[in-house]
């Protein structure tokens, strides 16, 4: 809230591209999207959706005509540079509306999008865990839910409507959870909801044929996991399973190494030693984590800071960011 008043006042005050001119930084601000569109409505994870497709297009004819967008395959160049405003524009997952919104939208504006997928939802699209339990507790017919074992108390549901509350508590607990234990609360989830359905899922992704596409437009296709687990949750074979297998499909269906690769969750304690060790055996150049923060010549490669666009970064804030990231884009300490 206090960034966003702080935006709007160099907006309103006309003082916020002498204040960018003045402090120009060095560095790559990394501008992380997950879906763009409308999810208002949504049965699933409605936090997910970035932006509208009004405000991304928004967004990217700003960031086209006020600043060097690149591909990560630039980044060296950019870090080692001290002339210029250089920005990332990245995507985790592999939603379809990446490529029905999103990529036109980057074409058009002629910028380069960096796009990391999940493999093995591209391969045999289903629910992702985390839609999956937002729609279990929007669909349920309950008013609480019991998880005893992982709440110390049933979890209140209200009576209805978004739930994002309740979405949020279940999501936080599972992202806690070694794989094992997260498995078998989501089963507990699914039984305790009293939802039935199974929703279809298929038309969610993207499929190759749009990946390769986008590879041949000048798209970035990267790494997101098989199914996008937390890794540090994980055995150290076992993340190296869904590293070496994520690259493998990728290779396989676009004929491209995993040079780039995004940790599923981002936040400072979903990647490891062992997460950093199978990325380097695989030749991975950059590894991107997503809990703010702007790229500089001293960023970790396997901790590439990333900033998250969501919907209630307005116009004059996403400005803001963009013309003054080591202000308004700056890592958290804890």
């Amino acid at each position: 809230m206090k960034s966003r008043i702080v935006a709007k006042a160099l907006a309103l005050t006309g003082t916020r591209g002498l204040v960018a001119s003045l402090t120009r930084p060095d560095g790559v601000l990394i501008l992380n999207y997950h879906r763009i569109g409308d999810g208002g409505d949504s049965p699933f994870d409605r936090e997910l959706w970035s932006a509208s497709a009004e405000a991304f297009d928004e967004q990217v004819a700003f960031l086209a005509s006020h600043c060097d967008v690149i591909s990560p395959a630039d980044i060296p160049a950019a870090l080692a540079s001290r002339r210029g405003r250089h920005v990332a524009i990245t995507f985790d997952d592999g939603y379809r509306d990446n490529y029905e919104i999103a990529y036109p939208i980057l074409r058009r504006h002629g910028v380069p999008g960096t796009f990391f997928v999940a493999t093995g939802f591209i391969d045999k699209p289903r629910i992702p865990w985390w839609d999956e339990i937002a729609h279990l507790v929007r669909a349920s017919p309950l008013r609480r839910l019991d998880a005893a074992g992982w709440l110390d108390e049933p979890l209140d549901l209200g009576p209805g409507g978004d739930r994002t509350p309740a979405i949020r508590t279940l999501l936080k607990a599972y992202k806690r959870l070694p794989s094992a234990e997260s498995a078998r609360f989501l089963a507990h989830i699914r039984g305790a909801s009293g939802v039935d359905d199974d929703p279809a899922f298929d038309r969610y992704w993207m499929d190759w044929d749009m990946l390769r596409e986008m590879r041949d437009h000048g798209m970035t296709i990267g790494g997101h996991t098989v199914s996008h687990p937390v890794l540090s949750r994980l055995s150290a074979d076992e993340q190296c399973d869904e590293l070496t297998t994520c690259a493998m499909r990728l290779r396989e269906e676009l004929h491209t190494p995993m040079d780039f690769f995004a940790y599923p969750v981002g936040a400072r304690d979903a990647f490891d030693a062992n997460t950093r060790a199978c990325l380097a055996d695989l030749g991975v150049r950059y590894a991107f984590s997503y809990y703010g923060g702007f790229a500089t010549r001293d960023s970790d490669r396997y901790d590439m800071p990333r900033v998250a666009i969501e919907t209630h970064v307005d116009t004059d804030l996403f400005r803001a960011m963009v013309q003054l990231p080591h202000v308004f884009c700056r890592r958290p300490y804890t």
